[in-house]
Order: C-alpha cells, then structure tokens, then sequence
C-alpha cells in the first residue's frame, strides 16, 4: 500500500513539473479548398470550430467535408467579415449543423447574403457574438484569442475581419480573415502577441494585406494561402510571395494542393502534405513591385479602385456614373466589390 502511494506520488510530482506543452492534446486545422474564398475548420478533443465558409460554389464542398470529419455540431462559428466569398458556406452549415457560439464582426451588410446569414441563425436562436480584442475563448485542448478588429465599420469590411490566434501548447495558428495594412498596423501598434507557427495569408495573397510589419511580429515557420485557381484577381501578389520567400517561410496553398491538414500536439506541427514552397504569384505576368526592398513604405498595394453608388448592384470606374450621387459614392478595392456581389457598369467599365 506504501508502495502504491509512493509511486502516485511520484507520479503526481511528474506531471506537475513536466513542461506545459506535455499537457497539450491533439488539433486538426484543416484549410479547405474552396476555391476563391477562406474556409478552415479546426477540431480538438470532440470540439469543432469553423473560420468562414467560402463562396456560394463551395457550400456544398463544406457541409460534406465536415460531415467527413464526423462534424455533427460546432462550438464555434466565426464570420470573419460579411463577404459573399466568407459567409455563403456559413450559411449552408448554418442550416446543416447546431452551432453554439456564433461570432462576427459589428457591422451589417447590405447584401441579400447577409440577410439569410442572418436569417439562419435567427432560426437556430443564435445572436451574432461581437468579440472585443482580447477575449479568449477555450476550443479542445487549446484556446484562442481575437486580435482584431478594434473597430468595424461597412465600409471598410477587410479591415472589420475578425482575427483570431489559435493556440495549443507551443503551436499556434493565424487567423486573418482579409485584415489589410490598417488592421496589421494597428494590431502590431498595439503590442499584441501576434507569432504564430502557422500564418494564413491575409486576403488570399493579396498585396494589400501581410505587410513586412505583420511577417516580423508574426515569424511564422509556414504560410497557407487559400486562393482559386487561376482566379482573376492575380492572386497571390508577387509582392506578398516575395515577402515569404526572402523570410524563408514555408509555403502551402490551396490553389496548387487543394485542401491542406494540420496536425498539432502541442510541440510541432506536421502535415498531411509538405509544403509545396511555390512563390509564383497567381498572375504569370506579376513581377512585383518590391525589387528587394524592405522598407514597409514600399508595400502600399496597387489594387484597381471602383465606386460604389449608395444604391445599386454594380461597381463603377468613377463615382458620377450615370445618376449616381458623387458625394454618397464609396471607393474600394475592385475585388472586395466583386466579393460583395458587385458587378461591372457597362456604361463606364
């Protein structure tokens, strides 16, 4: 009877000395491929959470992966903004799958997507969870933290992306919805902890977003683009894919493996495929703007501007098209109006 005390009490001792990281249970982030859009789920210890959804073509592609993956419900839903190429897989799980928590950033968007976003969890009984940078949330055998945004605002809806660390043991994931320069800046303004192992690229590679400021407060070891194949926004940038090439991080992207798995014990992190390091940018004929600078005032995107009228389903090349009122005309990227469901003027595009 000693004996067996003895030896419990050593055991005891064991595992209270032993490091933190020992303690640290297995997690799956799985970035899915959903073409032109961001959907990456992350299981833990029977625990389910979702980041974004993709576009309307990939729902589908979604509720059958999770269902896979023996998903029956999720802890968490997370909108990281209302963009139609985020949110249209949402819905689907929405009607697919119980949620318990659901999260998104304070805005409302004037898109009939938004409206059955919202539909869907009125009839789930869900009200939109609005995080305050800080908060931290348990998931599994890890937790994570929302980092962003200090303010959200419909019209700015990249920079109103919900960014969440996500971390268990020593390993720790990136979250970054479509958070651009003005998000990165205030967010490494203001001291968060913000290295990761594992980046997901903000804005599917876009220049407008992974500034040199996020990459050295960030050091993440892999970056995980998730971008369509061929798609017509050239992404990823040149610019951006230099930037991780010259900081020698390793690179996986959706647009050229498709779905990507990783596996997490709490002290490394492997994949369920290497990384395939391609730092071509999505246009051939990208070839940057960088020529090996590393100043952050040499990364101020180049996206195309368009206008958007007060009222009105299309984008415009300058803000009094037609019957348009120039002083209640918006400017933003031409690919965040088409993500919002925005088409082309005819008259002026």
């Amino acid at each position: 009877m000693k004996k067996k005390l003895r030896n419990g009490l050593l055991i005891f001792m064991f595992f209270l000395f032993i490091p933190k990281m020992v303690w640290a249970g297995d997690m799956q982030v799985h970035f899915l491929d959903v073409g032109q859009g961001l959907s990456i789920l992350v299981q833990s210890e029977g625990e389910n959470l979702l980041y974004d959804g993709g576009g309307r073509d990939a729902s589908s592609y979604v509720v059958s992966y999770l269902q896979n993956q023996g998903v029956q419900d999720l802890d968490y839903m997370i909108a990281s903004h209302y963009d139609a190429d985020h949110i249209s897989g949402l819905v689907g799980c929405l009607s697919s799958f119980q949620v318990e928590n659901l999260t998104g950033p304070d805005y409302a968007h004037d898109s009939q997507l938004y409206a059955s976003f919202m539909d869907k969890a009125k009839q789930q009984g869900l009200d939109v969870q609005h995080p305050l940078v800080g908060d931290v949330y348990p998931v599994g055998s890890g937790t994570f933290t929302v980092l962003a945004p200090q303010t959200a605002s419909d019209q700015d809806s990249n920079n109103s992306s919900v960014v969440i660390r996500v971390d268990n043991g020593e390993d720790s994931f990136l979250f970054t919805g479509d958070a651009e320069h003005s998000s990165e800046e205030q967010m490494v303004a203001a001291g968060l902890n913000l290295e990761c192992t594992v980046l997901q690229v903000g804005h599917h590679g876009s220049a407008s977003s992974t500034s040199w400021d996020l990459l050295q407060a960030a050091v993440p070891e892999y970056a995980v683009v998730s971008c369509g194949s061929g798609n017509s926004y050239g992404h990823p940038d040149a610019d951006t894919m230099e930037k991780l090439q010259s900081m020698g991080i390793h690179v996986l992207r959706t647009d050229k493996q498709g779905t990507v798995t990783a596996y997490s014990g709490g002290n490394g992190i492997t994949w369920d495929v290497s990384p395939c390091d391609d730092y071509t940018p999505g246009n051939p004929d990208d070839t940057g703007t960088l020529a090996g600078e590393t100043d952050t005032s040499q990364d101020s995107g180049t996206e195309q501007q368009v206008w958007i009228s007060a009222t009105g389903s299309k984008y415009h090349s300058r803000p009094d098209c037609g019957n348009m009122n120039p002083s209640k005309a918006v400017e933003m990227p031409v690919d965040q109006a088409v993500a919002q469901g925005y088409e082309a003027c005819k008259k002026c595009w």
